[in-house]
């Protein structure tokens, strides 16, 4: 099933051909710092070229070569985290879908999360390079974030939330996506709360993400890009999935 997804920033609807053409550009810049040369400017020949080359490398092989950047971003985050002095800064983008169910989604992706299914995780936008999900249910995150020239590395579990400064919608279902974003020094640089509520025949999702308050504007807006990227191809993988899908 092909999804119709409307994606709102900043209180305005952001046509889905300027998210995909985000998409692109981020999938050629991605393609060339994993080494390969784009086939065309196809955008899913270069989706499954990045799943070919991200499967080639493995995940020892993409920490490896991503492992300077890894070490400078950290250092980076932890400096802002800690003059930001547990302020934060919010992303927030919204999607709305008229099809499929927002309980089912949820169950299809911490399905899919559980499963360390490559193949979603990684799809789901260009800038993902490893999401797995160990056996207490801590998922280890190593992305670019929307806004940054470097990837960086956190780790999150849903039962540690105890941090989180963005509230609770009661609009939304009780149902949610919400965990503390911690280095693996322990320290929290953020979180996300992305709250789900159906609507008509499909459903809306508050996608949200906490950073630390000194983190650069750009960052912030740029991120709102990445958000509408991978939630609406998760969106569009679960309906193809048949909803829960696993």
């Amino acid at each position: 099933m092909t999804a119709t997804i409307q994606t709102i920033i900043n209180g305005k609807e952001v046509p889905r051909t300027q998210v995909l053409a985000w998409e692109k550009r981020r999938a050629l810049a991605v393609l060339k710092k994993l080494g390969v040369k784009p086939a065309s400017q196809d955008l899913p020949t270069l989706h499954r070229q990045l799943l070919q080359r991200k499967a080639e490398l493995g995940p020892e092989g993409l920490m490896r070569l991503l492992r300077r950047e890894l070490a400078i971003s950290e250092r980076m985050t932890s400096l802002v985290t800690h003059l930001s002095r547990g302020a934060r800064r919010f992303c927030v983008t919204e999607l709305v879908t008229a099809q499929g169910r927002a309980e089912q989604f949820v169950a299809w992706f911490e399905a899919a999360s559980r499963a360390n299914d490559d193949r979603a995780m990684l799809g789901a936008t260009p800038d993902h390079y490893l999401l797995h999900t160990d056996a207490e249910g801590t998922m280890q995150v190593v992305e670019t974030t929307g806004g940054s020239p470097l990837a960086s590395r956190f780790f999150m579990n849903p039962a540690d939330q105890d941090s989180l400064r963005s509230p609770v919608d009661p609009a939304f279902l009780p149902v949610q996506i919400a965990g503390v974003a911690r280095l693996a020094s322990g320290l929290a640089i953020g979180g996300v709360r992305h709250q789900f509520r159906n609507e008509g025949n499909g459903f809306r999702v508050r996608l949200t993400v906490e950073f630390p308050r000194l983190m650069p504007p750009g960052m912030i807006s740029g991120h709102q890009w990445h958000l509408a990227s991978e939630f609406a191809n998760w969106i569009e993988a679960s309906l193809a999935d048949g909803g829960a899908g696993y």
